[in-house]
């Protein structure tokens, strides 16, 4: 018997999601918004993070939710982004209520995406602003979209034979529990499928094989350079079981196995790898249950990331 169903993302609760992109560029903004806010917890893996009021997610920090998640290429110029989420939040009058305004609260997380067309454009609260404007449709998109305009995988020789990647979204329900993922895929290493059949990565000169990525990068250990790139997969879990912030960590810890599971190698000092847990607040669930469930439905959402964006890149 097949307990799960697969559903749309958008049906598990108070979530509006948005992109923008600039194809020319090469670089974009998702954003998800929660008029009445979202309790949410964070695991970061990757060492070299470009994030933005993340502390807010410790189960220590006040307060307990937060309004906005924001994922953008740009490196570290591209947490410029939220200026425009804020902006617009601010117009809406959703924030932490304070005694004289309410102040939007957003957490942000950033792909490399410099090295894939332009390095001179990157995400700008403009761009931040009409993310936000696009998730009052509420209908998210996969592929080369979003953040993930400029995401790419198998960078071990910069762009000359990696392969385009991008966003993934996979969701399902189980009786009342419903849990789904949004994945912006910008690794370093190589992308497998369940059966563990390699799907995208490094690639022969000729882009008409796949190399060994591990075979290549070991092929360095003695040249004394690094052969790296800069990169990061982002992705955010979102449910409408009810968890504390720590407990939503926890989710979050456990989902980041399915990058593990997907991603050959993964949280190098060159991703900063980071995954998002988002709940709505509704209702009761066994956590180990939805951690089970996020790994499973981010697992998909990976796949889907390379299948909605395949194209030729470094040609």
């Amino acid at each position: 018997m097949n307990y799960l169903k697969e559903i749309k993302i958008t049906e598990i609760g108070d979530f509006q999601i948005g992109n923008v992109e600039d194809k020319e560029n090469g670089t974009g903004v998702t954003v998800i918004i929660s008029k009445e806010g979202m309790k949410a917890g964070v695991d970061i893996r990757g060492g070299g993070p470009a994030s933005r009021e993340t502390p807010l997610l410790n189960p220590l920090m006040n307060p307990e939710k937060l309004n906005a998640l924001v994922f953008s290429g740009g490196s570290a110029f591209g947490l410029n982004a939220s200026a425009g989420v804020v902006k617009y939040l601010e117009e809406k009058n959703i924030g932490y209520k304070t005694e004289f305004t309410n102040v939007p609260l957003v957490c942000q997380s950033c792909i490399y995406d410099l090295g894939y067309k332009s390095s001179k454009v990157k995400p700008d609260e403009k761009m931040g602003y009409n993310a936000c404007v696009d998730s009052e449709k509420n209908i998210p998109r996969e592929g080369s979209v979003g953040a993930g305009c400029g995401a790419t995988v198998g960078t071990l020789y910069d762009m000359d034979q990696a392969q385009k990647c991008g966003q993934g979204i996979y969701a399902v329900q189980i009786q009342d529990l419903k849990v789904g993922a949004i994945v912006v895929v910008n690794a370093f290493g190589d992308i497998f499928n369940g059966k563990g059949e390699k799907i995208a990565g490094l690639t022969s000169k000729d882009k008409k094989t796949f190399l060994n990525f591990r075979e290549e990068m070991y092929k360095s250990i003695n040249s004394g350079k690094d052969k790296s790139s800069e990169n990061t997969t982002l992705a955010a879990i979102i449910t409408n079981a009810k968890f504390s912030k720590a407990h939503l960590c926890k989710i979050a810890s456990m989902a980041q196995d399915a990058l593990a599971r997907r991603i050959d190698p993964v949280h190098t000092m060159y991703d900063g790898d980071t995954v998002y847990a988002l709940s709505t607040d509704e209702i009761e669930a066994n956590i180990n249950i939805v951690g089970t469930l996020a790994t499973q439905v981010l697992e998909t959402a990976i796949e889907r990331a390379v299948i909605t964006s395949k194209e030729e890149i470094g040609n």
